[in-house]
Order: C-alpha cells, then structure tokens, then sequence
C-alpha cells in the first residue's frame, strides 16, 4: 500500500534536529568567594535542620516501652 506524502504544517520542527546553531553562547561566569560562601552557608543550614529534626524528632515518635509499663502496673496495683 502506497502512503500518500502530504506536508508537514511545521516542517521547521521537523528539520529540527538537522539545524545547527553558529552561535556560541558566552562564557559561564565564576561565582565569586562570598556566593560560594552564601551557597555552603544554605547548605550547611539545611543539613543542620534536617540533622536536627531527626535528632529530636526520633524520641517522639518511638514508642516509650517504660512509660506505658509503669503506668500498667500502677493501674494493677490499685485495684
């Protein structure tokens, strides 16, 4: 069976990926010292909090095996 060759409405599109650009785009600046500083400065921060909340947040959501105990053995106690 024969297909019928019809235009493509956006044939740039379709040429796409045979273009190639003559322009170069310019060079990345260097980030200065106080950038480097600010960005190891977030970084360090958000480590810090997440390090934090886990440090704190762990004892919270473990279940405390003792106090539940004692106050069972209260409650048998006073019966």
């Amino acid at each position: 069976m024969l297909r019928r060759r019809e235009p493509i409405p956006f044939a740039f599109v379709a040429e796409a990926d045979r273009f190639r650009s003559n322009v170069t785009p310019p060079p990345r600046e260097r980030s200065s010292v106080s950038e480097l500083a600010g960005r190891w400065l977030v970084g360090l921060t958000v480590v810090a909090g997440l390090a934090g909340s886990l440090l704190f947040g762990m004892p919270a959501l473990s279940a405390d095996q003792s106090a539940a105990h004692s106050q069972q053995s209260e409650a048998s106690q006073n019966r």
